[in-house]
């Protein structure tokens, strides 16, 4: 038999890599990052637990990769079902409801993937290639809607975004979907039908003024 090719082995990696990111997505929704081991997600992988430290170096970088990974296919398959001909601003809604709607369809999985990377301790932030093709996506999408800097303003987006996720998910004192919903899309002038509305309209409340000083 002839040996493998390096283009055939370098796909079977990759293969072995997304079922062990995609079994990790599923336990993590179902039993929560703390209560999820390793040979859990190897055995639902369906591959050798030694596989696992062989791909990821420990169970923080494969939930932080794992994560991205489902940001990205989500990102990507909510920009695909838009007609061809969509405004780059509803391509940029689209996206910004892609991303905040994971902290409502995937609860467990966004909390673990924030906390592991706010913790100081657990290690720096993770640029996989899985964020790494996430980032380009949104850099395209504010470059076409007219960011002066798509960089810059990426950075800016990014931490928005991340924000929204956590008011939704911070336990006992969630904030609804809504007003973190209108102040993005009001950052980029969008129209609140655009995208995935989780009302008929925007919410409404009071213009914060500067507060005056009164002259002694």
């Amino acid at each position: 038999m002839a040996p493998r090719g390096e283009s055939v082995n370098e796909e079977m990696r990759l293969r072995s890599r997304r079922r062990l990111m995609r079994a990790t997505v599923e336990l993590v929704d179902q039993h929560g990052y703390a209560s999820t081991t390793l040979a859990d997600i190897a055995e639902r992988a369906g591959l050798a637990r030694g596989l696992v430290s062989y791909y990821f170096d420990g169970k923080r970088l494969l939930m932080q990769s794992a994560t991205h990974r489902l940001m990205h296919l989500e990102l990507a398959a909510a920009l695909d079902a838009l007609p061809p001909d969509a405004s780059p601003r509803h391509r940029l809604a689209t996206a910004i409801d892609a991303v905040l709607h994971l902290a409502l369809d995937h609860p467990r999985v966004m909390r673990s993937h924030l906390a592991l990377i706010l913790d100081p301790d657990a290690g720096d932030f993770v640029q996989d290639p899985e964020q790494q093709q996430l980032g380009t996506i949104l850099r395209e999408l504010l470059s076409g809607w007219g960011a002066g800097d798509p960089i810059a303003e990426h950075a800016v987006l990014r931490s928005a975004l991340m924000g929204g996720c956590i008011g939704v998910l911070l336990p006992g004192a969630q904030t609804p979907l809504a007003p973190i919903r209108a102040g993005l899309f009001a950052r980029y002038s969008l129209d609140w039908g655009l995208g995935r509305p989780p009302q008929p309209q925007a919410p409404s409340w009071p213009r914060l003024e500067p507060q005056q000083t009164a002259t002694p």
